[in-house]
């Protein structure tokens, strides 16, 4: 008898080794599984007896399983007793093998790997306040040449009260992207955010929307670069060819290996920074100069009728419109993982309060300098700004800031990493380890973005504020999901809920309002999300399609028998064995039978393999708990298209461990799965790297 540690021991009971017996008239394994100790008033029927047993004494008898026979080597084909889809074509390819029970001691060369692992993640973690806080300084800093005009489009005089509420709403933005990033200190967020607190499908909608705001950020950069420069010099191509050629010349930067370049934001950033000074500097001595005649114009010219919901109104759809002035800020948590420890909340600061003072400041000197007709025609205001302030001198500083801040994007391979693409987008140049084929394709979806539009910066402007915004929302979804299905994990702050559903009330307030704006951007960012949304299933997917095609290919008996095509069903069978070969790990601590289901069943769900394996760490024999591989065997037997192997690893559970095991299984640590850890956990989960699947 065992004394039951788990929930799961009152349903299975203990096994070992003993309790497995051969029936030697079937030739059939039995499990003997050995029941709790009663209570001592509970009279357990010991023989077999020709009546049923009590509810209350059956509970603690023994239960014999029967078990199909395996191979001590594992292999095989565990074929279903069930009938096939298939009409000509053989479903062996359907089922896996049996799995094998393996003892692992991890040798000098993993244990070296594992702590090269952990020694290089240690030292990316490079980035201060400062240097972070430029990265994505220029996406956020720079939007204030393009969300101007639009604003002033919106809300007319009162676009300095708009943008100013507009700026201050990231106030509750803050502390969810703080609690988040100190939870998931992850990269790739907040795809990786959805990843590990619900299913690779949420995931999947999350990387679509967050990809398609990264090609609408470049290629509204590149095209209001291109604006600027157009107005100021003659080029001898329209304005759309110079964005184009934007995109290509930043493509060249990029595959040299610069464009993640820290120091080199830093700089840009800088002199943005130095430029915005000058101007407002400027801009205060001409206005002392020239008075408040002209603001006090531009006020009686565009304030319109004096009625408070007409005012309400305009406010209203400045603020719609203003949040464009914060784009760049999801940007920050997807490099999270490269800034040093603490560093994350003073990023978001440095970024937040110079985007309420460069906003409301540009547009409140807007008013007092430049004629609203001017500011209405959708020229280079800054631009115009500056050739008011301090003259031609100026004016061309400004729009060479203008293009140097705006020619930029952002580039990650976390898709690749996590299956949502193929793995050849993990391939880097020899000499710049850029990652080109992600380069490459990121800018050709850019440049096809450009020309399905009609080379129209309105229309991508448009769709960008409302993809920009959908991104937004994924914050406050994604720590409600923390809460609910990661509860345990360390992280400080705590975000109250108040706050959360506040943030998502106002998302969906502002989305709401730009929709009301203009309804149309609603059909072109539907239309790029789904057209992503659908790549990244059928690259996830893929096996399923080809089981359709295979399945077709089976209906027709002209196609099995012809010439050229008789052997397609057993190249599409082996293109499926090959899709589903990459094996995947699950970290197990405990043996209850219930929570190992739910994680075998997340695995089916959500990553196409036909290899599993289940890996438990040990300091002594007598550390493995006692149902494991009694549990193993009948998760084996219970998915027949998934090889379930038990690997036992001598050793504690630690990063460093984790890291050399992945290394002797080829296993990316990436694809190893493992529980939410508790508060009293003993490492960061970032220094794993694995997903996080269960509570």
């Amino acid at each position: 008898m065992s004394t039951p540690s788990s929930k799961s021991d009152e349903a299975f009971g203990a096994s070992s080794s003993d309790d497995v017996a051969l029936d030697s008239t079937t030739n059939e394994s039995w499990i003997a599984i050995e029941p709790p100790m009663p209570p001592r008033n509970i009279q357990v029927i010991s023989d077999l007896c020709s009546e049923p047993p009590s509810f209350s004494a059956a509970q603690f008898d023994i239960v014999l399983r029967r078990q199909h026979q395996r191979s001590r080597d594992g292999g095989g084909v565990k074929k279903a007793a069930i009938p096939s889809r298939f009409l000509n074509l053989s479903d062996t390819f359907e089922f896996s093998g049996w799995g094998t029970l393996s003892r692992i001691e991890l040798d000098p060369s993993d244990i070296s790997y594992g702590e090269k692992c952990i020694q290089d993640g240690r030292r990316a973690k490079t980035l201060g306040q400062f240097t972070a806080s430029a990265l994505a300084g220029n996406a956020v800093l720079g939007s204030v040449f393009y969300a101007l005009p639009a604003v002033v489009i919106a809300s007319g005089v009162y676009s300095p009260i708009s943008l100013f509420i507009a700026t201050l709403v990231l106030f509750l933005w803050r502390p969810i992207m703080e609690e988040l990033a100190s939870a998931l200190p992850f990269g790739g967020a907040p795809y990786t955010y959805l990843l590990n607190v619900s299913s690779k499908w949420l995931a999947l909608l999350g990387a679509a929307m967050l990809l398609l705001d990264y090609a609408s950020t470049s290629v509204v950069s590149a095209a209001t670069a291109a604006a600027y420069l157009s107005g100021e010099v003659s080029l001898p191509f329209p304005a759309y060819v110079g964005a184009l050629l934007v995109v290509v010349v930043f493509t060249i930067v990029s595959l040299s290996g610069l464009r993640e370049s820290a120091r080199i934001a830093l700089v840009v950033l800088s002199l943005h920074i130095l430029t915005m000074l000058a101007l407002f500097v400027a801009s205060v001595v001409a206005w002392a100069r020239t008075g408040n005649s002209l603001i006090h114009e531009n006020w009686v010219m565009g304030r319109g009728p004096l009625r408070a919901g007409h005012i309400v109104g305009e406010v209203f759809n400045g603020v719609c419109i203003g949040v464009l002035g914060l784009t760049g800020f999801e940007c920050t948590p997807s490099y999270v993982s490269s800034i040093k420890p603490g560093r994350f909340p003073r990023v978001l600061r440095n970024l937040h309060y110079p985007a309420i003072f460069l906003n409301c400041l540009s547009m409140l000197f807007l008013l007092a300098l430049v004629p609203l007709e001017t500011i209405l025609s959708g020229a280079n205001v800054l631009s115009a700004l500056a050739s008011v302030a301090a003259g031609k001198w100026l004016r061309i500083w400004v729009v060479v800031d203008a293009v140097v801040v705006l020619c930029g994007g952002v580039l990650t391979d976390r898709l690749a990493r996590d299956r949502l693409l193929p793995r050849f987008f993990l391939r880097r140049l020899t000499w710049t380890h850029a990652p080109f084929v992600s380069i490459v394709f990121f800018a050709l979806f850019c440049c096809v973005l450009y020309a399905a539009s009609g080379a129209s910066l309105s229309i991508v402007s448009k769709m960008f504020s409302l993809i920009w915004l959908a991104v937004m929302t994924l914050f406050p979804i994604a720590v409600l999901l923390l809460k609910f299905n990661r509860g345990r994990l360390p992280r400080q702050p705590r975000t109250s809920l108040t706050i959360v559903f506040s943030t998502l009330i106002i998302a969906f307030v502002i989305i709401g309002g730009n929709i009301a704006i203009d309804p149309t951007i609603v059909g072109y960012a539907a239309a790029y999300l789904v057209a992503l949304a659908t790549i990244f299933y059928v690259t996830m997917k893929k096996g399923r399609f080809v089981r359709w095609f295979l399945w077709i290919y089976d209906q027709s008996s002209s196609l099995n028998a012809f010439l050229w095509t008789k052997n397609w069903g057993h190249r599409m069978a082996k293109m499926m064995m090959h899709m589903r070969r990459q094996p995947v790990c699950l970290l197990v601590k405990t043996d209850e039978i219930n929570r190992l289901f739910h994680k075998l069943l997340y695995v089916c769900e959500n990553e196409e393999t036909s290899r599993l394996k289940l890996v438990h760490f040990y300091d002594e024999e007598g550390g493995i708990p006692s149902e494991m591989e009694a549990n193993w065997k009948i998760l084996d037997e219970a998915f027949p298209e998934i090889t379930v192997d038990l690997v036992l690893v001598r050793g504690p559970f630690n990063p460093l461990n984790v890291a050399a095991l992945a290394n002797r299984l080829q296993v990316p640590t990436t694809l190893m799965f493992m529980s939410c850890p508790g508060q009293n956990f003993s490492y960061p989960v970032a220094d794993f790297g694995t997903r996080i699947i269960s509570l």
